[in-house]
This record gives C-alpha cells, sequence and structure tokens, in this order.
C-alpha cells in the first residue's frame, strides 16, 4: 500500500500537497467572501437557503445521527465486534485510559461548555417541546427536568457517536488496513483504488469545508462571548454597543485568535497545541471544582441523576421524533424549536467530526471497539452532562431561589455565564473568576482553531506529514479568519448558522457512505472476501 492515497504534487508551491482539492476550496472560500461581502441581502438569501434545506434534509439529520448511534453502541456491545482491537490483536494502547479519554474529551468539546453551560439550560427552562406541548409549565420547578432531558440530547451519545463513527472508520482501515489515516481511505471498501480519484477528491473537499464552517461557527459563537467578557473586565465602552458587541470588537477578537492559533499551529502539535491542551484541561477542572464547591451542588446532583433518568428514558422519542407540521401553531413552535437547537446542533457537531474524528483514530490504536466506545461515547457524556449540570444547574437554582431575580435569565445568551458569576460571587471574587472564564475561553478557540488548521493540512496532504508546512498553515488560518470576519460583519451570527447547516449537509451523506464501507469491511475481514483495496 502506497503511502497516500492522495495524488501530490512532486514540485513547486504545492508540493507534497494536492494542488486540485486546495485550490478548489480557497476557490470556495474565496467566493463565498466576495458573495457575503458584495450583496447587500446575503444574509437573507442564506436564511432562505438555510430554511429550504432544513424543511427537505431535516430530517435526513436527525435519521443519520441516530442511526450512527446504533452502529457505534451495537458494535461494541456485540462479543465478536466488541473485543476486536484497532490495530492487530497483539497491537496495544499508546496512552494510559486516563490520557486516552482526557485527549479525546478535550478535543470533542470545548467552546460550547462555556457558551451553552447556562444559555441552554436557562433557554429550555423557559421554553422546549414539552412546554410547547402543554406537558410542563415555563419558568417553574415542573420544568426543570424537561428542560435537562432536550439539554443532554444535545451533549449526550448521539453527538459524540457521530465523531465516534468518523473515528472508528479511519482507525480500522488505517490500523487494519495498513492504509493513510485519511477521510478517504475508508471508501477503498466499496471502491477500491477509485477512491483515489474523483469521489476521493470530493470526500475530501466536503471534509475540508466542513472543519472551517464547523470552526468558523465555533469562533463566531465564542468571541461574541468573548466580547461580552473583556467588556465585563474592562468596562470599555468600544466593545458593547446597545447590549450587543460591537463589529469591532468581533474584528479585533477574530484577529487575535486566528494569530494565536497560527502561530500555535507552527509550533506543532508537539508545542503549542500540546501546551494549550493541557493547560484548556487544568482550567477546565478549577472552573469546575470552583462551582461544585461555591455553587448549587445539592441542586446540582438531583438535577444530574433526573436529568440523566429521563433523558435516557426519552432518547428513542427525541431522537426519531421530527416536526414538520406547520398548519397548526403549536406544529409550527415545534418545527421552529427543532431546527433552531436540534437540527442546527447536528450539523455543528457534523462539523466538527471530519478533525474529530481523524484526532480520535490517531489515539485510540490498540484499543478494542468497546473500550472505543465508552471513551469515545459514553464517558464524554457523563462529562457533559456533569459540566451542564453543576454550572447550569447552579444559574437555575439561583433563578428558582429568588437571588437572582431575572438577572441571569434576562441576560444575552453569550453573557449569562458572566451573570452567574456576578450572582454567585462576592464582589472581590468576581474579577478573577471571570478573567479564568475569559483565559479558558480564549484557550478553548485558540486550541479549536489551531487544530482544524492541522487537520484541514493534513487532509490535503493525503494523511502525510509535510516538513514545509508552515506557509500553507499561515494562508489556511487567513482562510478561516477571513471567513468568519465576513460572516459576522455580514449577517452575524445567524449568517455562521445558515452556512454551517448548508455546509455539513455534503459531509453527512459522507458520512453515511463511511458507515456502509466499514460495515463492508468488517464483513469482508470476517468472512475472508479479499478487500476492494487489494483488488
Amino acid at each position: 500500500m502506497s503511502e497516500s492515497l492522495t495524488h501530490v504534487e512532486t514540485a513547486g508551491f504545492y508540493r507534497g500537497y494536492n494542488r486540485g482539492i486546495a485550490i478548489s476550496v480557497k476557490l470556495i472560500i474565496v467566493l463565498l467572501v466576495l458573495w457575503t461581502a458584495t450583496t447587500p441581502n446575503a444574509a437573507d438569501m442564506l436564511l432562505v437557503v438555510q430554511a429550504a434545506t432544513i424543511d427537505y434534509f431535516g430530517g435526513w439529520y436527525i435519521g443519520a445521527t441516530a442511526l450512527f448511534t446504533i452502529l457505534c453502541l451495537v458494535l461494541a456491545l456485540l462479543p465478536k465486534t466488541g473485543s476486536q482491537r484497532l490495530g492487530m490483536p497483539d497491537t496495544q494502547p499508546e496512552f494510559s485510559r486516563f490520557a486516552w479519554f482526557s485527549m479525546m474529551f478535550g478535543a470533542g468539546i470545548g467552546v460550547g461548555m462555556l457558551t451553552y453551560s447556562t444559555a441552554e439550560p436557562l433557554y429550555h427552562f423557559g421554553n422546549n417541546p414539552d412546554v410547547i406541548m402543554g406537558h410542563a409549565e415555563a419558568l417553574t420547578v415542573s420544568n426543570v427536568g424537561p428542560a435537562y432531558k432536550w439539554t443532554l440530547l444535545h451533549y449526550g451519545l448521539t453527538p459524540w457517536a457521530c465523531y465516534a463513527v468518523v473515528g472508528l472508520s479511519l482507525a480500522y482501515f488505517s490500523y487494519r488496513r495498513g492504509m493513510p489515516l485519511t477521510i478517504r481511505s475508508p471508501f477503498s471498501a466499496m471502491l477500491g483504488q477509485r477512491s483515489s480519484t474523483i469521489i476521493g477528491a470530493f470526500v475530501d473537499t466536503a471534509a475540508i469545508l466542513a472543519t472551517l464552517i464547523g470552526i468558523a461557527v465555533t469562533i463566531g459563537y465564542g468571541v461574541t462571548q468573548l466580547t461580552f467578557g473583556a467588556h465585563h473586565i474592562t468596562h470599555w465602552p468600544w466593545l458593547i454597543e446597545e447590549s450587543q458587541p460591537t463589529k469591532l470588537a468581533l474584528a479585533a477578537a477574530v484577529g487575535v485568535i486566528v494569530l494565536a492559533a497560527m502561530l500555535s499551529a507552527l509550533s506543532g502539535l508537539g508545542r503549542g497545541i500540546k501546551w494549550l491542551s493541557n493547560l484548556n484541561m487544568v482550567l477546565s477542572w478549577v472552573l469546575l471544582l470552583i462551582f461544585l464547591v461555591f455553587g448549587a451542588t445539592w441542586f446540582a446532583g438531583e438535577v444530574f441523576v433526573q436529568g440523566v433518568l429521563d433523558y435516557l428514558a426519552a432518547l428513542p422519542a427525541m431522537s426519531s421524533t421530527i416536526w414538520s407540521d406547520t398548519s397548526t401553531q403549536k406544529g409550527l413552535a415545534l418545527a421552529q424549536w427543532q431546527s433552531n437547537w436540534t437540527i442546527f446542533y447536528w450539523a455543528w457537531w457534523i462539523a466538527f467530526t471530519p478533525f474529530v474524528g481523524l484526532f480520535l483514530a490517531r489515539v485510540s490504536r490498540g484499543r478494542t471497539l468497546r473500550e472505543y466506545a465508552v471513551g469515545a461515547i459514553i464517558l464524554p457524556s457523563l462529562m457533559c452532562f456533569a459540566w451542564l449540570c453543576i454550572i447550569g444547574g447552579t444559574a437555575l437554582d439561583l433563578e428558582l431561589s429568588g437571588v437572582a431575580q431575572g438577572a441571569i435569565l434576562n441576560a444575552d445568551l453569550s453573557a449569562q455565564l458572566f451573570a452567574t458569576v456576578d450572582v454567585l460571587f462576592q464582589q472581590a471574587w468576581v474579577f478573577p473568576v471571570t478573567c479564568l472564564c475569559v483565559v479558558l475561553l480564549l484557550t478553548y478557540l485558540i486550541t479549536s482553531a489551531d487544530s482544524a488548521v492541522l487537520v484541514v493540512n493534513t487532509i490535503v496532504s493525503g494523511g502525510v506529514e509535510q516538513e514545509h508546512a508552515s506557509q500553507h498553515i499561515v494562508l489556511w488560518s487567513l482562510l478561516l479568519g477571513l471567513v468568519i470576519i465576513t460572516l459576522l460583519l455580514a449577517g452575524g451570527l445567524d449568517a455562521l448558522r445558515s452556512v454551517m447547516i448548508i455546509g455539513a449537509l455534503p459531509f453527512s451523506g459522507v458520512m453515511f457512505l463511511m458507515m456502509l464501507s466499514l460495515l463492508t469491511a468488517m464483513w469482508r475481514d470476517r468472512h475472508g472476501v479479499s478487500s476492494a483495496a487489494n483488488t
């Protein structure tokens, strides 16, 4: 087997890279930026396309993610497949279980935990499908359980299974078939050498676009919260106007993050990225411990237990129900809620799967499929639940007890974490805890961006690490920053959401085909059938 399935140039600027894929992606990005910058109603047009995408493919997003979850769990539970190793039978894991899990959790989650740890439980406390259908009353104790049931859906087994199915496919073909650790490798099970031609180019292009768009949305939401946090600390008037971040503040924040991510990526995995990842983990545990000690610990524990039980009981229905009847007010409200939350989340997680899946595969050599399912799906879900219940539960308890008096609920979604800090802590502690949140947010954003840039660079090179990657890392970083700033200035977060829901669609199809390729390869290996890759 050759070192790369991708045709790469042997000389010139693109030496070691697939010029066709690189130029195609850059051309698409530049055209998107130019169109957005020169079209006055670009944001409105994106919303129209987003609405059409949801109308036609919203059910596909829900059905596909449910299928990925079932596949991963079934493969782990079956005795014969669950005991298979990602590698040869005698391959031993490269990392300890603790280090392995820490790296996977850090790769798969980040700024969302800071932005939505308070925002999502509080939003669903006011409105969720149970409230719309009349099963719970908004803003009352009776709605705490339903609020967490729907919150946990978006951070539980389903999204982590999306990461896991991509990582599992890549790891299986790389470690059991000796193929490059790149997105197109799984397609060899069905397409053989044809996977390195047109189909492979489409797969890699879809993966790169999904990665760039997913990171753009993450950074877009992150810089909004970062601006609120910076204003909370400095009180500089140019950061916030009319309760919203100014365009200058957003552009400046994006510039700082992209520059820092570029420098981190240039330093390589062993230096900047590793240092920032370790710092992320330490600061995350410090912040969680602070809320565990000073927050509503007992209430959070009750919410965690009840929330998990309600979530597991309702998971089949929540994962398969599609609300599309807009002929009644209730039906329209349910469809809008699902579009704004569940479908948006599934697109967001799918957009992250190319680079998170690659990372999961990279660190999971030697693990059994059962270990992989526990480490990549179950434990990360429980960690997310704990985070959402401890921090979000504290915010809910402050509102339910009357201490907050609406100060948290009425704050902007991106400012609710800082509003919680204001209410919870005495004045002397507000400043250091807010600074901790801002620093943690900044490091999460930088590590997400630098990891994405490195993965894009790896995909374009066919999975082979290049020694002369600096100029390409700089170029991909600048393109990423350009996309974020243009979309934020043109249509704000709505424009970013629209592009992501639209842009994640092609890679959701790639994921489905990867799943079929994995099943095909496992069946052939088990029955001794010659693989397509070797025909």
